[in-house]
């Protein structure tokens, strides 16, 4: 059928303000300047909500955050009046009038970029589907034209970044549908080239690849619209662990058997040219916003630390690590390295170099790095590094269990069908290394250690000693210069030799030379020989060491030599920057600047950078046992415990922050009177942009700092960490750290009588072993925690274990104590103004409200809970009381608008990468669905949680899922299917006791 001609579009001015790339403000002669800071990130956020209301909230929080100064609304006020005068300059007509709670921009229809790409992709839709294709197409290119880069490309404000994301989704979409548009007016020749361009740029969207498939076999070039499929489908495999989508599936199988008609649409290889796309039924399709996220991803670890650029070895050294890992052409394959030798050899730096060097070509599936501290007084255990090792394999620490030996054959599963290389740095003994060993012969292992490790089967050996001249040469050449070297060979092969030729020696010599460029090589020779006494013992180990070391230890100000001594009470793997400012008690703007000598002197490290954008620092064991017998013999007591309060007093600071901005404030939690160390603001600012991912990278030293902290007497500050720290155990599912450091807290506080302390600390426990489901246990530490609440008159700490207290009376059937406990703790959170522990009251006591068939007061509760949490902006809260929400919905006969919470519930969970959550989640969804009668669109969502919980190896939710989807395939005759499914969870469920689900099961397999 002919289409109509194609109509003229009516000629539209040219926006005055542009989002679509830079910020830009058009006036009658040209661009006009937009402050930058306070008044673009305003001026951006009225015209993205353009003609809307924005709250005066909103503009604050935009600004500054959680931390705004109290002078904020006035300062808005200030930005918005400067625009108003901007705005009157502009080439159309635009004002900023006050409208409460807030400010509103108002402008007439196509003043603004975005507003006019929206309008005019919405107008392309309107004529696709009245057949009007080559007008549509028009629109589309029109609205393209808009774009001069990405969305508010340069504003620098992550606060605007959703909505920014998603125009720049938008765009792509509308890009999509252009090009699609395209296709049936037959101009897939013409659209080859760029489409090879866009899916270049986006090789994981499903959408163009099939764009370009449908173009290349629609051109003759079937060969080429197969391989871009395999290429699609091994990058998907690769990347993320899945399967193309059934949609590219389909196309490939029709482009295969010849199916595909030469005016196919792409992505539908029966559909003719002209025909608008079938829909699936109405009652089969979920709104938009439940499109559920892609499958599981398949985590690709990258741990190794960073390569050493002036790296030298003895010759042949990496060659041979190569071979034997990688077993030099023997289709068996390598096995276990162990590289030995004495300290300053350079085992871990050969380590890391061959570990880079193998990465890509020989062990794409990732590497696994651990510092396994066997030179230390506290070497880390199996166990923990398995933990480690399978939370970066994708295992949420929820889902790993706590059986070293449970935890070594789960670690050697998630191993089997990968190659992936295992670094283990600084082994203490065999014992420590055999169950971190995969089983699979695919993947590859290093360790590093003093012992030689004899016991280990089937490894091989490669034993460092120091350099020869010629490489011992080379790396004196390649920190201090060649020319430098050459200009003075004799003395560059004194040195070498009066250093011993140990690697480290001569890196510490070299930087000093490096530093001082006016000093010749010859020079230092003498300086050494000045020193011969401690010299002359260079070859002989620690002794050795030392002599070296105080050559440069010595050439520091004394400042520098006296942080150097306190950095060496940090028992963390790596150092903030802002630690050597809490240990010299100096708040300079750059706190890093204090470490700046000791990195030049190559006293200190650098091996990474922290989420301020400053680096992190390491010693090199060596050095470190050097700094603390400084330490002691030069340091007086009181010096070095003030320094220590300050930098145990940091951590608790930083901990404290996270917890709030997490939280909404200091809500469920209680503290100490602990001293706090405080880094400066914009620094605190950088490093706690995402408190989650800070308290995730500091893990360790804040664990380790609860011990240490009572080692030295601070009991206060142990149990104070211990407790803030469960807002990342709690999150992330690390029980065993969890129990680990409250249980050292409690030693403290028992043994110094701190009746508060005790009271938290055992509280904080039971509320962890109630998670565990160990009911007796978690009891018993309440009632003795709320027992000393009582007596201390603490408001907030009984209303946290009232509140524990009762899910545990919900969970045994005792509803009407557990509505006794609720109404109480809801009392003792007003009385303590905690507004998260009332909101978490409100959601738990639901389930209460509905064994009394009271389901109007329970939804009006769950209200009341998400404004709270939605008011603090704490998201953990929010998903957790729109799942409830959901479930509740569900229960009351109300699946559409259990969808829409259910719904939102999942983004939540998406965005803070709960994985745990979005497996519930879309569980509950295929639920919700299953009662609106979308079977169809329930399946996909059972299969996609089925797949999210069996990545995480959560074998009895993954049973109850495929319960959940064999009655449905039962249900709708695929017998044959539901059996299939339930072959392998009638044993699971036998094992967790789950009778019922069991009983279930043997029925619908026929069994029972």
């Amino acid at each position: 059928m002919a289409e109509e001609p194609a109509r003229a579009e009516p000629e539209r001015e040219f926006p005055s303000f542009t989002l679509l790339g830079p910020l830009q403000v058009r006036g009658p002669h040209g661009p006009l300047h937009v402050p930058p800071g306070r008044q673009e990130a305003i001026l951006a956020a009225l015209l993205l909500r353009a003609n809307q209301v924005v709250g005066t909230d909103h503009l604050v929080d935009l600004v500054w955050g959680d931390h705004p100064p109290k002078t904020a609304r006035t300062q808005v006020q200030i930005c918005i009046s400067r625009l108003r005068k901007l705005l009157g300059r502009a080439a159309r007509p635009a004002a900023i009038t006050t409208r409460p709670p807030g400010y509103i921009l108002t402008t007439e229809p196509g003043n603004v970029d975005a507003a006019l790409f929206t309008d005019l992709v919405a107008e392309a839709r309107q004529l696709g589907r009245q057949g009007r294709r080559e007008e549509a197409v028009d629109r589309l290119r029109t609205a393209a034209a808009l774009w001069r880069g990405d969305c508010l490309s340069g504003l620098g404000n992550h606060r605007l970044a959703n909505r920014t994301r998603h125009l720049d989704e938008e765009r792509l979409t509308a890009t999509e549908l252009r090009i699609q548009l395209e296709l049936d007016l037959d101009r897939h020749e013409q659209l080859a080239g760029e489409l090879e361009m866009l899916v270049g740029e986006h090789p994981l969207r499903e959408k163009l690849r099939g764009q370009l498939m449908t173009a290349l076999y629609r051109s003759g070039r079937r060969a080429e619209a197969l391989k871009t499929y395999r290429r699609g489908r091994d990058l998907l495999v690769r990347e993320l662990g899945l399967e193309p989508g059934p949609e590219l599936r389909e196309l490939e199988s029709a482009i295969l058997a010849g199916r595909l008609s030469a005016d196919a649409a792409a992505g539908s290889p029966t559909r003719s040219a002209g025909t608008p796309a079938p829909q699936p039924p109405a009652a089969e399709q979920a709104p938009n916003a439940t499109t559920p996220p892609p499958g599981p991803v398949r985590v690709v670890p990258r741990q190794l630390p960073a390569d050493i650029p002036d790296f030298v070895a003895e010759a042949g050294r990496p060659a041979a690590l190569e071979e034997a890992l990688t077993g030099g052409g023997n289709p068996e394959g390598g096995g276990p390295v162990v590289i030995t030798g004495k300290p300053g050899t350079g085992k871990s730096a050969l380590a890391v170099r061959v570990a880079h060097r193998l990465a890509e070509a020989d062990f794409p599936d990732g590497q696994l790095y651990c510092d396994l501290r066997g030179t230390t007084g506290s070497p880390a255990t199996p166990a923990e590094v398995l933990g480690r090792f399978l939370r970066a394999l994708g295992i949420p620490g929820q889902m790993i269990p706590e059986s070293p030996d449970e935890r070594a054959e789960m670690y050697r599963t998630r191993l089997a069908s990968r190659r992936i290389l295992v670094v283990l740095d600084d082994a203490a003994s065999e014992g420590q290394v055999l169950p971190l060993l995969p089983g699979s012969g695919d993947c590859g292992v290093i360790v590093t250690s003093r012992s030689r490790l004899t016991a280990l089967p089937g490894v091989h050996r490669l034993e460092l000693d120091v350099l020869d001249e010629d490489r011992a040469l080379e790396l004196l050449a390649r920190i201090v210069g060649r020319q430098r070297v050459e200009r003075e060979r004799p003395a560059a092969e004194a040195l070498i030799r009066t250093v011993g030729r140990l690697p480290l020696a001569l890196r510490i010599v070299a930087a000093r030379l490096a530093a001082r460029p006016h000093w010749t090589l010859a020079s230092m020779v003498h300086r050494l020989a000045d020193e011969r006494h401690r010299l002359d013992e260079l070859t002989h180990g620690e002794l050795t060491m030392r002599a070296s070391l105080s050559l440069t230890y010595d050439g520091l100000g004394e400042k520098d030599r006296r942080l150097l001594r306190l950095l060496s009470m940090a028992r963390t793997p790596t150092l903030p920057g802002w630690l050597a400012g809490a240990l010299a008690d100096d708040r300079r703007p750059f706190l890093p600047d204090l470490l700046d000598p000791l990195v030049d002197a190559q006293m200190l490290d650098v091996v990474g950078v922290e989420g301020s954008g400053d680096f992190r620092y390491r010693f090199h064991e060596i050095i470190h046992v050097y700094a603390r017998e400084q330490l002691a013999a030069q340091d007086s007591e009181e010096l070095r415990g003030a320094a220590f309060a300050r930098m145990a007093g940091g951590w608790m600071h930083l901990a404290q922050e996270a917890h709030r901005r997490v939280y909404g404030g200091d809500f469920t939690v209680l503290h100490g009177d602990a001293l706090r160390w405080s880094p400066p603001e914009p620094y605190v600012e950088r490093l706690l942009t995402d408190p989650l991912a800070w308290l995730d990278g500091e893990q360790a030293a804040l664990c380790r700092m609860v011990g240490h902290a009572a080692d030295e007497g601070l009991h206060d500050l142990s149990w104070d960490l211990a407790t803030t720290l469960v807002t990342l155990f709690e999150v992330r599912g690390h029980y065993d750290l969890w129990e680990q450091t409250h249980l050292r807290a409690l030693e403290a506080v028992s043994r110094a009588g701190n009746l508060r302390g005790t009271a938290a600390v055992r509280a904080s426990l039971g509320s962890l072993y109630m998670r565990r489901n160990q009911s007796a246990p978690a009891r018993n530490l309440l009632e003795s925690a709320l027992s000393l609440f009582l007596t201390l008159e603490e408001p907030r700490g009984k209303g946290l274990c009232r509140r524990d207290l009762a899910l545990i009376a919900r969970r045994e059937g005792d509803h009407a104590t557990a509505g006794l406990l609720y109404a109480q703790a809801m009392e003792d959170f007003t009385a303590s103004d905690d507004a998260v522990g009332r909101a978490s009251v409100l959601t738990q006591s639901t389930h209460v409200l509905l064994h009394q068939g009271r389901g109007d007061a329970a939804q009006r509760q769950l209200d009341e809970a998400f404004r709270i949490y939605e008011a603090l902006r704490y998201t953990g809260g929010q998903a957790r009381t729109l799942r409830r929400s959901g479930q509740v919905l569900l229960e009351r006969g109300e699946p559409e608008r259990a969808l829409i919470a259910l719904t939102e519930a999942l983004e939540f969970c998406r965005d803070s990468g709960d994985v745990i959550g979005v497996g519930h989640l879309l569980h509950d969804l295929g639920h919700t669905l299953t009662a609106l009668g979308r079977t169809r669109r329930a399946r996909e969502l059972y299969e996609q949680s089925l797949a999210a919980r069996e990545q995480i190896m959560d074998l009895s939710g993954s049973a109850l899922v495929r319960l959940d989807l064999a009655r449905l395939l039962a249900a709708s005759g695929d017998r044959e299917g539901s059996r299939a499914l339930l072959a392998p969870v009638v044993e699971v469920f036998h094992e967790r006791h789950m009778g019922r689900e069991a009983a279930e099961a043997e029925r619908l397999l026929g069994t029972g």
